[in-house]
């Protein structure tokens, strides 16, 4: 006998409505405070938006991060230094790293040859089996480039998503999805905000991946919600919607757990280069299948939607097919 993993049973009547001014207005405040957040804490850049040079190092013996800090301040003509021990329950214990970084000064935009070599020969001196396994720079230019064109990416997607779900239902289906993925990019920016993560180049790379898999699941939604609008035309409108979220509410939980498991076994097993990229997708799960539920659906509710999809809009009829003869 066959062995089938159901995480709800096959017919549900869940009064998704219920509490629709409680999500609703928590989606609001979640909103509103991860605003303020970005807007007085802001975000913990990375170097690739920041500036300056970042370089990873590895030794068999265990270090001392103040002794590193000392032995760095003999260097001249460098910028602000911060050193970070990476933790990682992968490394055996004669796997020590520490990840160094220098900023961006006024008088240069990355450190020179000739200072990342006085570097790696101070830490050299206080740490003989020291080994130097990444160098990265970044200028401030560069990085001001970068963070422009980020925004633009975030923007064009969230453009192109607004257009396909226009032309594919309705205006009111496209606004509902727009304010569904605002909702989950701004609340994963709030959280980096709030925990002061590292907010790279990889993270945008995660937030465009969360709008891709939050689009994808409202969409899904919206595909069924159009056909019960067809078959169901005298059933009022908020029951249609919670009939579609139920009918949709297995494969909707079952994506995303199985998401879940394997972005969860990537951020305990897949080391702290990608750690900042898989928490932003894991949060985006979460808060991207919540929107598909509680966010897009409310706003299509709120703005109203034609019940028959098989017969042209009549507001969009020209005048001699509504006026009677």
């Amino acid at each position: 006998m066959a062995f089938r993993l159901k995480l709800v049973p096959d017919e549900t009547n869940i009064n998704f409505f219920r509490w629709q001014r409680y999500t609703f207005g928590l989606s609001a405040v979640l909103m509103v405070i991860s605003v303020i957040l970005l807007l007085t804490m802001g975000l913990n850049f990375g170097i690739d938006f920041r500036g300056g040079t970042t370089i990873r190092t590895e030794s068999s013996t265990a270090f001392d991060v103040a002794d590193y800090r000392a032995a760095l301040t003999e260097v001249e003509g460098i910028g602000d230094v911060s050193i970070t021990e990476v933790f990682d329950p992968t490394y055996g214990e004669d796997r020590h790293v520490a990840q160094v970084r220098i900023g961006a000064t006024d008088d240069t935009e990355a450190m020179t040859p000739e200072q990342i070599d006085a570097v790696e020969a101070a830490l050299t001196e206080i740490d003989p089996n020291v080994k130097f396994v990444a160098v990265e720079s970044v200028g401030p230019k560069v990085s001001s480039e970068l963070i422009k064109t980020a925004v633009y990416a975030i923007l064009a997607a969230s453009a192109g998503i607004l257009l396909y779900i226009w032309l594919r239902f309705e205006w009111q289906f496209a606004v509902g999805g727009v304010v569904a993925i605002i909702h989950d990019v701004l609340l994963t920016m709030g959280i980096f905000s709030a925990l002061q993560m590292r907010f790279d180049l990889s993270t945008i790379a995660a937030l465009l991946t969360i709008l891709g898999y939050s689009i994808n699941d409202t969409v899904v939604v919206f595909d069924r919600l159009r056909e019960n609008l067809v078959r169901y035309k005298t059933m009022p409108l908020i029951e249609v919607m919670n009939l579609t979220v139920n009918e949709t509410l297995s494969r909707t939980l079952m994506t995303a757990l199985t998401t879940a498991i394997a972005l969860l076994a990537l951020f305990i097993l897949g080391g702290d280069v990608i750690r900042g990229f898989v928490f932003a997708m894991l949060w985006g799960v979460v808060v991207g299948t919540y929107s598909s539920i509680y966010v897009a659906k409310n706003i299509v509710l709120w703005l109203g939607v034609k019940r028959d999809w098989s017969k042209p809009d009549p507001d969009k009829l020209p005048d001699q097919f509504t006026e009677a003869p």
